[in-house]
């Protein structure tokens, strides 16, 4: 509902403290490419360009960031472009260059690889514009600003979620398997931070073991199954609990129990219907919802103050791995989703009750969901 959005846009502007300062532009912005506008000093040009990485209608991208950019950049009427990649880093380039030349001040991109994406913003900063690393961090890089959700704090829940699990099956000395995310993604670098903190000690103190420990390129959920197929036969089939790294890849390690008839804990990320679906049946036992309509709200706010020449306020740094450089970041918290509030992201509209709930009416109704 374009209410609740507003109402979302307005909390996010607050909680960038600059961008709810007095500088105010002028313009309509109400399509896609904004029309040109003056700051409120009128000495510069305050104007916004968006990258999204792609248009697969299956993604939120389209149907959850884009509204939420084009209705904040209106509000606050500053001049913006919001582009897509569709998935292509030499069109993302160019786009990113024509952007440039049209006189964009801040440049927001959601990267297709940590190469290309790096090479767009030393593009972006030859030319003296600010850039905005969103969702997805940028190794190598050189953004002015990271904004995403918090990933490590996202792999320490997976973490905790996992403990909690296998603590309620009261398991002797589990067995646990870790199944990470490509290892090209910064992201998944973070998550497995987040819940190798909570990991390592169970296995260092020998209160756990671990079977096997693998990164899943490119994320790939057939790959995850064939990895995860490998790691339960070298164990001879003892396996207690999978710290999956995403939906996909818990599902991918879930169908290969099913097939051994066999069900443990299993986490995930993503709040997918099929991760919560997975949740309700009882064969996944928590995953990750990230509101991407909260980290747009920030992402929109600091976009607008950066453009109006102010310094967002920022939660803290995340270390580019590759330059050892600190980012300065606005990290959004998320939230851990269990069969106990399973209902949250279908409230919220990330997913809805009927793909959820198809085949599985009992477990929703019992869930109160529907």
């Amino acid at each position: 509902m374009r209410t609740s959005r507003l109402a979302i846009i307005a909390a996010g502007l607050c909680l960038v403290a600059a961008a709810c300062s007095n500088g105010t532009g002028r313009g309509s912005g109400a399509s896609s490419t904004g029309a040109a506008t003056t700051a409120a000093s009128g000495t510069a040009t305050a104007k916004i360009g968006v990258i999204l990485p792609e248009a697969d209608p299956s993604k939120r991208w389209e149907t959850v960031d884009r509204p939420f950019f084009e209705d904040a950049f209106s509000a606050a009427h500053v001049d913006y472009a919001i582009r897509n990649a569709e998935g292509d880093k030499t069109r993302m380039a160019a786009l990113a260059d024509q952007l440039i030349a049209d006189g964009v001040t801040v440049l927001m991109i959601v990267n297709l690889d940590a190469e290309s994406g790096a090479a767009v913003e030393a593009k972006a900063a030859a030319a003296g514009v600010n850039t905005i690393d969103y969702d997805r961090l940028t190794p190598g890089g050189s953004a002015s600003l990271f904004v995403s959700f918090d990933d490590v704090k996202a792999g320490e829940l997976q973490g905790q979620g996992l403990v909690d699990c296998l603590d309620e099956r009261r398991a002797a000395t589990p067995a646990v398997a870790v199944l990470n995310g490509s290892p090209a993604d910064a992201g998944a670098a973070l998550l497995a931070q987040g819940y190798n903190s909570v990991l390592e000690p169970k296995f260092a103190s020998g209160e756990w073991t671990l079977v096997d420990d693998r990164s899943v390129p490119d994320w790939n959920t057939q790959l995850a199954g064939e990895i995860f197929r490998d790691m339960l036969t070298r164990a001879s089939g003892k396996v207690d609990g999978v710290l999956a790294a995403n939906d996909g890849l818990g599902g991918a390690a879930i169908g290969v129990l099913h097939a051994s008839d066999m069900q443990v804990p299993v986490t995930g990320d993503g709040a997918t219907v099929s991760g919560l679906r997975a949740i309700l049946a009882g064969d996944q036992c928590m995953t990750i919802y990230k509101p991407a309509k909260i980290e747009a709200a920030a992402a929109a706010a600091a976009a607008i103050a950066l453009a109006r020449g102010q310094v967002p306020t920022t939660t803290g740094t995340v270390k580019d791995t590759q330059s050892g450089r600190d980012v300065p970041a606005i990290l959004v918290t998320p939230l851990a989703v269990t069969a106990k509030n399973i209902d949250v992201p279908i409230d919220d509209g990330h997913v809805s009750a009927a793909d959820v709930c198809q085949g599985l009416e009992k477990q929703c109704a019992a869930a109160g969901v529907g």
